[in-house]
Parts: C-alpha cells; structure tokens; sequence
C-alpha cells in the first residue's frame, strides 16, 4: 500500500485513475491494485465508474514531521518519536523500546491503527484506522513506586487542559482514568510498570487514547463519543503535539513538587462528585467525595466516616 497514494486521496476529493497513474509515475493497473490493498488495510476507498476514486470524509494523516513543527524546539528535540501506520498497541511498542530509553530522549510511539489496543484491566480498545488518537511514551522516576500515585490523575488533568487549549468545554475526568464529555467517554489513560524497581527508578508506560474522528462503533459497550462530534475540524497530528506539552510539562512538575499540586485541579472535573457510587463489586456504596492528597477516591458511607478506594483494588461506579 503506497503512503503516497493515500496523501493523494486525503483531500476527500474525486481523482481519476490516469491523473493518480501520472502522480505517482505508475500505470492505472497498478493504481487499481494499489486501491485495492488500501480497502484491505481499512480505508474506505470509493470507487466511481468512470470517474476515479475518492476516499470518503478524507484522511487525518499522522505525519512525524507536523507532530515535530507543532512542538516546542526544546521538547521536540527530547522526542524519540515513532510514527507508524499499524502496531498491536502503542504501549507494547514503547515497552519493546525499552533498551533505548535514555535520560535525555522520551520514548513516544503514534499509531494510525491498533489491532491489539488496551484499556484499563486488560479490556479491549476500539482501535479503527485513520479514526482516533493512539499514543504512547516512556517515562523514568526517580524514588521508587511510591510517587507514582496518582499518576494516571496527573496525565488526566494535562489530557483535560490540552483539550481546552483546543477550545473543547466542560471535559469531565472519571476516576481514575477515564476522559469524558456530558457523561460520554471520550478517551482514556493506561498507566503500566515496565520491569522492576532498580536503584531507586521505576519505568512507565503511559498510553492515551481518544476518540477523534470516529461516528460510529458498533461493538462498543457503553456511551461514547468523539470530538467530531462535538463538531469543528480536528487535526490529529496537533491533538498530539498539544497533548505533548501539556503531559510533559505536568510530568516535571509532578516529579519536582508531587501530586498534591494537581488534587484541586482535578477535583473540579470530577464527574463522581456528590453522586451515589458503588465500589469492590457493590460491597461498599457511598457518596462521591473527590480524591485524597495521595489519588484515591473517597466515598462517603451511610455513617458519615470516608472509605478510600484504591485504583489498582477495586472498580468504581454510578450506583443505579
């Protein structure tokens, strides 16, 4: 499948089979057979007689040169920035990097398509090409697991403050990883250890993933929705670069001062606050009291006293 013939595609527009052969300096057979592995690969390719071709709604290229021009010089010269067409999951790219990382290079890792993509507790993430936003980076902390609570907080707050950047409202944080709009998910964060604690530093995986230009999903479980439905024309190589510089920047605050700095910041956007909620599969049921200065949960019980709920114990839920 020729990267060319998509760039040429992307404008969403009609172009016939000579001019797409006269581009790309191939014949037309050879740009019907080009065509035809890109409808294999996913991307919804129309066909009209007599015509040409058109990719329908267009394509949102990922580009690692638009990622780079769109970062900050400093930042961007930190990157160890991998952009790919497919992988299993964006994680599992940057833990098979591993032996790459350094101190002064960041490990990130952008796919168009997941076919393997995890959510929180090993669940399927719906990974369509060409339709959302797949990223992943590694990073390296010094003084053990103990300061990584609250981290997957930390990244959601930077997620939330890059979208408004964006111009998107009212983004709604769901303990404790989950992105959402008006009571719909929008993205999600999964925080992984990479490997065992080795004088004093801990690595972690960091993915996000967000629903972009996606309108439709039929295996998908529970509410959702995409920022193209919140309407206005989005551009996934910019989400990532705004999403960058916010994480980063809150990663170095978070290693220099910890996670008490981000607790009021994220309480605002607490979708759980004042609401019954259920926990450790309906055994405890309280109100929604916000996080603790260490990430956790709070509920308040029937008797008044606050049960914390730990992230990597117990789930968490709107009581119906």
């Amino acid at each position: 499948m020729s990267n060319t013939l998509l760039n040429l595609l992307a404008d969403g527009k009609l172009h016939s089979g000579e001019a797409l052969a006269e581009r790309l300096g191939i014949s037309r057979t050879a740009v019907w057979k080009q065509v035809g592995r890109a409808l294999e690969s996913g991307y919804p390719i129309e066909t009209v007689r007599g015509k040409g071709y058109r990719l329908k709604g267009g394509l949102d290229l990922l580009s690692e040169t638009r990622i780079r021009d769109a970062l900050p010089t400093g930042l961007e010269r930190r990157m160890q920035l991998l952009v790919l067409d497919e992988t299993d999951s964006t994680n599992a790219e940057v833990s098979r990097s591993v032996h790459r990382w350094s101190a002064d290079r960041i490990p990130v890792c952008v796919a168009d398509m997941q076919k393997a993509g995890r959510g929180r507790r090993g669940r399927r993430w719906h990974s369509p090409r060409g339709e959302n936003l797949y990223l992943s980076l590694g990073l390296s902390f010094e003084g053990g697991f103990a300061i990584l609570d609250g981290l997957s907080l930390v990244f959601g707050v930077a997620v939330a403050d890059a979208l408004k950047e964006l111009g998107v409202q009212n983004v709604g944080l769901k303990w404790p990883n989950d992105i959402f709009i008006d009571d719909a998910k929008l993205g999600g964060i999964l925080i992984e250890l990479r490997g065992e604690l080795e004088e004093g530093s801990v690595q972690v995986i960091a993915g996000i993933g967000m629903n972009v230009h996606m309108t439709e999903a039929e295996d998908v479980d529970q509410r959702w929705t995409s920022l193209a439905r919140l309407g206005g024309c989005w551009e996934r190589n910019l989400l990532v670069a705004a999403i960058l510089r916010r994480v980063l920047a809150s990663v170095e605050k978070f290693q220099a001062v910890g996670f008490s700095v981000f607790r009021a910041a994220w309480q605002e956007r607490d979708i759980f606050s004042g609401r019954p909620l259920l926990a450790n599969h309906g055994e405890v049921h309280g109100i929604g009291r916000g996080i603790d200065a260490s990430g956790h949960y709070l509920l308040e019980r029937p008797d008044g006293t606050l049960y914390p709920v730990r992230a990597g114990e117990v789930s968490l839920r709107v009581a119906e």
